[in-house]
């Protein structure tokens, strides 16, 4: 997003995290009316341009929300798009995407009115190294000629009752809507809002083999000197690595691995 929408975004999110703070777990249905939002505004494009348009004052836009949603949806649900549609955004298609990811917030917010926010970010990273290791599962997952829902119900299952509700309920919008980019950069997006959260950066780490509790801490404690803020140490194990670990935070990648030494190492020899 530019300016514009990165600004009416902010300001929107702004207004609702006070929403969010009295609703406590009926975020979830909260989250699932802006994915219904966000599913209309995708399927028209004349919708969009009619709430996205300057040249009509945002009191007539906030009116036609009303007309389209009063009823269908929950009166907050109305008066946050009512104050969406009188900011300015870049892009039409930005609206859509900033309803999405309040939608993402609010189930994000439900987990964390009950003290679950961290076992969802676990669980959103367990899901994202299960992808990682399973090629046939990723080409499964996105295969555009089986049906959305279908896709959706295939990693549910492998979900089944041992993970959070917001859990299954954001994994199945990052299928059924997938953003740009490929399903796990989704999901680690999904675990970058849930550690933003809890104030927290993560790290994604992969080693050759599972680092013990006290190696992780000691970790979490270097990387929380480094960027002078508490750090998520996430930890995915490939053998492939061969030694050592590579680990990212954010777009910002440390490889200490053997595998990257051997490969720089016959780059150098090779010229």
């Amino acid at each position: 997003m530019r300016a514009s929408s990165q600004a009416a975004l902010a300001a929107a999110t702004e207004r609702w995290e006070a929403s969010l703070r009295d609703a406590g777990e009926r975020g979830r249905e909260l989250g699932s009316q802006l994915f219904e939002v966000a599913d209309t505004l995708a399927s028209s494009g004349s919708l969009r341009r009619a709430l996205t348009d300057p040249a009509r004052s945002g009191d007539d836009k906030a009116r036609l929300v009303g007309a389209l949603f009063d009823g269908k949806v929950d009166p907050l649900v109305v008066d946050l798009l009512g104050g969406m549609v009188r900011s300015r955004w870049s892009e039409e298609e930005d609206l859509g995407a900033a309803v999405d990811e309040l939608g993402i917030i609010s189930v994000l917010a439900a987990a964390q009115s009950r003290d679950a926010l961290l076992e969802v970010e676990e669980e959103l990273f367990r899901v994202e190294r299960l992808l990682a290791s399973s090629r046939e599962l990723r080409s499964k997952l996105a295969e555009r000629d089986i049906d959305p829902q279908r896709r959706a119900d295939l990693l549910d299952s492998l979900l089944a009752d041992r993970s959070q509700e917001e859990t299954r309920q954001l994994v199945r919008r990052v299928i059924q809507a997938p953003r740009a980019g490929s399903l796990s950069a989704a999901l680690h997006y999904l675990g970058e809002l849930a550690a933003a959260r809890r104030d927290r950066l993560v790290a994604n780490v992969t080693a050759a083999s599972p680092l013990t509790q006290e190696q992780e801490a000691r970790l979490a404690r270097i990387l929380e000197r480094t960027y002078g803020r508490a750090v998520q140490v996430n930890v995915g194990v490939d053998p492939a690595v061969l030694g050592g670990m590579r680990i990212q935070v954010g777009a910002e990648v440390i490889d200490g691995t053997m595998l990257s030494r051997i490969q720089e190492a016959r780059r150098r020899f090779t010229g």
